[in-house]
């Protein structure tokens, strides 16, 4: 598996249903949020040379910049890897 480094996260975002339950296909409106789950953190960043963990952990939701991050491909999957900074939510 990918393990980010310093205060960098690795997401998987996650599809917009574009169906519902019953089949009935939905008109693309707007922008939605990106939303992604966290696969793996880094171990945090260095202040005032003491080591601070970051705030979101493996398995959360989050809501992140639309333009933020880098995003790749490993083994076939499509992954993006951002700064913590850049994330601006926690879905509970």
């Amino acid at each position: 598996m990918l393990q980010p480094l310093y205060g960098n996260v690795l997401l998987e975002k996650q599809k917009e249903e574009s169906k519902t339950a019953t089949g009935i296909i939905l008109k693309e409106e707007k922008e939605k949020p990106s939303l992604a789950k966290v696969l793996a953190v880094g171990e945090g960043h260095y202040e005032d040379g003491k080591l601070v963990p970051l705030k979101v952990k493996e398995g959360d939701t989050v809501v992140f910049k639309k333009y933020s991050g880098t995003e790749f491909t490993y083994e076939k999957k499509d992954y993006l890897i951002v700064d913590e900074k850049d994330i601006l939510a926690i879905i509970k």
